[in-house]
């Protein structure tokens, strides 16, 4: 059985997605409505040296129709699952959303919510 998840970032890229699921996983493009984008501030070298940066994007909620998030959907193994909650840091929260195409999937979103 395989897991959806939307990915707006750094688990897009294919550095990423080899040094964490040891293969290239292709995406189908989809969008998340009610959201959009900040950055925060990655700290794990590990992370920082994958994906080259050690600033990336997070999911803010608004609940405004009108905000989306582009974005594409890998389908992972559950083990694949597990170790992209490795890969992602304390800030984001691993949550189920409902993409624009309807599909139910898990997503990455800030761990706190912005005040």
């Amino acid at each position: 059985m395989s897991e959806l998840l939307f990915s707006y970032g750094t688990l897009r890229l294919p550095d990423v997605q080899h040094g964490t699921f040891g293969r290239r996983i292709e995406t189908t493009d989809d969008a998340l409505p009610g959201f959009r984008l900040t950055t925060v501030r990655i700290l794990d070298p590990h992370v920082i040296a994958l994906s080259g940066s050690d600033e990336h994007p997070m999911l803010e909620r608004t609940d405004d129709p009108a905000d989306h998030v582009a974005g594409g959907v890998l389908e992972l193994t559950e083990a694949e699952l597990l170790a992209a909650d490795s890969y992602e840091v304390d800030d984001y929260a691993r949550e189920r959303v409902i993409l624009a195409s309807g599909r139910l999937a898990w997503a990455y979103l800030a761990a706190t919510p912005a005040p």
